[in-house]
């Protein structure tokens, strides 16, 4: 099934204990035509915070229920490296991010200069 990605956008983040906050948007690699990352707005949890999630992170999407569960606890939320909103990425944000996770990064299975 083929969805518009501003469909969950307003959707609410789920960890694996608990909200996280909502999507807000989303960055989009337009040299590999695919979506890098969601912006979350944590809202009253972390207030005036946004954190970026990987759609690698995603578990599910519950449609009915309009959420998106993500594979990460709360307090990794919490911790991870400050984003910027409107700020540009670099892949040394990008291996900060996904090293505090514990996670590969995407880039890993890339070839070489693609």
């Amino acid at each position: 099934m083929l969805i518009k990605a501003k469909t969950l956008s307003g959707y609410k983040l789920d960890s694996l204990d608990g909200d996280i906050g909502k999507v807000r948007e989303f960055y989009f690699d337009d040299r590999h035509w695919t979506i890098r990352y969601l912006v979350a707005d944590t809202g009253t949890w972390l207030t005036g915070r946004q954190v970026l999630v990987s759609p690698q992170w995603i578990e599910r999407v519950s449609w009915d229920e309009r959420k998106v569960f993500v594979n990460l606890d709360r307090e990794a939320v919490k911790q991870s490296p400050e984003y910027q909103a409107g700020s540009l990425l670099d892949r040394d944000y990008e291996i900060g991010l996904h090293g505090h996770y514990n996670r590969k990064g995407y880039w890993v299975d890339e070839p070489p200069n693609s």
